[in-house]
């Protein structure tokens, strides 16, 4: 792969080749598809859906929407600081084509601003939630009737797949839906790969896949485009990852890492004083010993490490990128960057942490078995009305169900695989209230 290629400005609709320096300096091409992002309505569901704890009450946990944004700030800076490693080694690249290294910091802040925006309510539980609907619920009736990657799709639903789907997407008559920036997709593919093989090699690349059946020629033109590496031959779809993807994955590692162990601390699910312990371990080489004596509160300590650890490996993972970067330009490297990190013991015994006393604490476990039984009952009703109305079958109540959608869902004349597909992608559309609301509709409860 070349950086020539992984950094076109063609946009999906795109008729002619855009250069980079026929860009308007006041708003680079790449910092639109950030603009485009964060106005989605997609972006904004964001802001009531689960980082860790599903339905807090608590102000100052974090939600799917402070994570995003947390996790583009870290990305731009790592994209920034690569990007001047970048045209340092590849001087032709700024010299002949006139890029600059604000423009990887612009891809990779895109690109990781919308990292989660095809996540289901309810964390990753949701995802389960909808894959076991199908596996085990009534949905196994179309095992039958749909492809063996179509149903692959839907029982391995995945939040990065439904991304892809939600930025590309034509709605309401909008070529290519959001109309993002070819880089700025080919960054935000962790998984360049479709559903099936699934998980053929070792390759961090393969470990999920990253777009559906529906999306395949989709992402085909934008693999193409990029010059992404093919790396399976035949009928299998499988590519290589856009370098900068790493720097995406790197800035969203940081942040779970750092700030999921922020939150356990802020509940009270880690006490302060183990977490100090944890935090100076990992910036033990960069802390101002003088200054932190200083800080008289916890809460300023914690702010202090926390802001140092984020800078801490930030640095480290553009240096472990910049060193790999012509193993990652070959599609040679094989894992994130965090794990050839320096300080990957002391990341390790953080996110251990975490697993113990916040993934797995009760109130995380008792609101994600409620979340499965909300998705599953939302899934029943409306996949069983739109199939019964797409078989001219539908009763008054199936037509008043596909009647309470939004349009763009209601479109009972597609396949059967794009209707139920579509179910799914509305289902993870919700943010956690919202599904909450309307299992109470369908249960029957007005209040």
């Amino acid at each position: 792969m070349n950086w020539e290629q992984l950094l076109s400005l063609r946009r999906q609709g795109d008729t002619h080749k855009r250069l980079r320096k026929e860009q308007d300096e006041t708003r680079l091409g790449f910092e639109v598809d950030y603009d485009r992002i964060i106005f989605s309505s997609a972006f904004r569901s964001l802001q009531d859906k689960t980082q860790v704890i599903p339905l807090s009450k608590t102000d100052f946990v974090h939600t799917r929407l402070t994570h995003s944004l947390e996790v583009s700030v870290v990305g731009r800076s790592l994209g920034r600081i690569a990007g001047k490693n970048i045209l340092e080694k590849h001087p032709h690249l700024k010299e002949v084509h006139g890029y600059q290294f604000n423009d990887f910091g612009a891809i990779v802040a895109a690109a990781a601003l919308a990292h989660d925006i095809g996540n289901p309510p309810f964390g990753h539980s949701g995802e389960k939630a909808i894959g076991e609907y199908f596996k085990t619920g009534n949905g196994l009736q179309f095992r039958d009737m749909l492809s063996e990657k179509e149903y692959q799709d839907i029982i391995d639903f995945e939040g990065n797949a439904n991304g892809f789907k939600l930025l590309t997407e034509s709605r309401a008559g909008v070529d290519g839906g959001l109309r993002l920036g070819y880089a700025t997709l080919g960054a935000f593919m962790k998984y360049p790969k479709e559903s099936l093989p699934k998980k053929p090699t070792k390759h961090i690349a393969d470990k999920k896949f990253g777009f559906f059946q529906s999306e395949k020629q989709t992402f085909l033109s934008v693999a193409e485009e990029l010059g992404l590496t093919q790396t399976r031959e035949g009928s299998d779809i499988s590519f290589s990852r856009h370098p900068l993807t790493y720097l995406v994955e790197a800035a969203d590692d940081i942040c779970y890492t750092i700030i999921d162990f922020e939150d356990g601390i802020n509940l009270g699910l880690i006490s302060e004083d183990y977490a100090l312990e944890y935090l100076i371990k990992l910036v033990k080489d960069r802390i101002n010993t003088k200054k932190y004596n200083t800080l008289s509160f916890k809460e300023d300590r914690l702010s202090y490490l926390r802001a140092l650890a984020i800078s801490t490996l930030i640095s480290d993972a553009v240096d472990v990128f910049t060193k790999n970067e012509e193993a990652i330009l070959k599609g040679d490297f094989d894992i994130a960057l965090l794990e050839k990190s320096r300080y990957i013991a002391q990341i390790n015994d953080i996110i251990a942490l975490s697993v113990d006393k916040v993934y797995r604490s009760q109130e995380v476990i008792e609101k994600e078995i409620a979340g499965y039984k909300i998705i599953s009952d939302i899934l029943d009703v409306y996949i069983t009305a739109l199939v019964r109305t797409h078989k001219g079958k539908a009763s008054n109540y199936d037509r008043l169900m596909v009647n309470t959608l939004p349009g763009f869902y209601q479109r009972t004349e597609l396949p059967l695989y794009e209707i139920v597909l579509n179910t799914c992608c509305y289902a993870a559309s919700l943010s956690d209230g919202a599904a909450v609301h309307m299992h109470n509709k369908i249960m029957g409860k007005l209040l």
